[in-house]
């Protein structure tokens, strides 16, 4: 089942979609009866849809698999009230734990078991917001972007970003962005941040994305790695683009994802009854 919510930000609305499990399997975690809560974060200019569906495929595919799902559009983005430019990576940070808040408000989550998905701008996001917010247990980074400020610049390209400095606003697709904006973006470092990340992550790149490159799929790793405590897998994907937009290269990339996160639910069930 899927249902169409309403999340108030401040003064804004996030619009997002929630996947309910399509049957709750009996997991031996700590609320047995409860079920793993799965968040996606969207990119730049995206949208909770993503490219060619992805992001819907995504939730149903996991849905099916027992996990519950929420979806959403950050302010500006999608069907969202708001203005993307004017918003930064801060209030996108805040964003997403608002998103958490009311996913862990949905009585048959277990707290226990929170992972984001997310995909390119989305997935420096999502590792921003693990790294300041316990209540992520897991993250998966798709294609993630490592340095904000140059990934997006290269991507609209440096004159969109001159005059945002100069006139105070550009435009870019239709998308009005402010300095504020691309001043945000330099503040952020995701590969700063993964340290303070204790919990398991999986990155996963396209060799032929010419968008994000995928040596930042190594560099998450070694770095991911470095941590005291908490693993890193990744999973490479030959001639992968930047959206995983042929059917082959989806497929793997979702059964990559889902069966990482079974594998996670395992380790769980192992580890509770080691405990007992």
């Amino acid at each position: 089942m899927e249902r169409h919510i309403v999340i108030h930000h401040g003064e804004e609305n996030m619009t997002a979609s929630i996947h309910y499990p399509a049957a709750v399997a009996k997991k031996e975690a700590r609320c047995k009866d409860r079920v793993p809560l799965v968040i996606i974060c969207h990119g730049f200019v995206g949208s909770r849809i993503g490219v060619d569906r992805l992001f819907v495929k995504t939730a149903r595919e996991l849905a099916e698999g027992g996990y519950l799902v929420v979806r959403f559009d950050y302010i500006g983005c999608g069907e969202s009230s708001g203005v993307y430019g004017r918003e930064g990576m801060e209030s996108m940070i805040a964003q997403t734990r608002a998103v958490l808040d009311y996913g862990l408000s949905i009585g048959d989550v277990d707290p226990t078991r929170v992972t984001l998905i997310g995909h390119s701008l989305g997935g420096a996001v999502a590792l921003h917001t693990a790294a300041v917010d316990r209540r992520v247990k897991n993250l998966i980074l798709w294609s993630a972007v490592g340095y904000p400020f140059n990934d997006i610049v290269k991507i609209t390209e440096r004159q969109v970003y001159d005059d945002a400095v100069h006139y105070g606003h550009a435009d870019y697709l239709g998308y009005e962005f402010t300095p504020v904006f691309f001043e945000s973006l330099a503040l952020y470092q995701p590969f700063q941040e993964a340290l303070k990340f204790s919990g398991n992550v999986l990155v996963i790149h396209g060799t032929s994305d010419d968008v994000i490159p995928v040596d930042y799929a190594f560099l998450y790793q070694k770095i991911f790695w470095m941590r005291p405590e908490g693993r890193c897998d990744k999973e490479i994907i030959f001639q992968g683009d930047h959206t995983y937009s042929s059917g082959d290269h989806r497929r793997q990339l979702l059964k990559v994802t889902v069966d990482w996160l079974d594998q996670q639910e395992s380790i769980q069930t192992e580890w509770q009854h080691w405990m007992i």
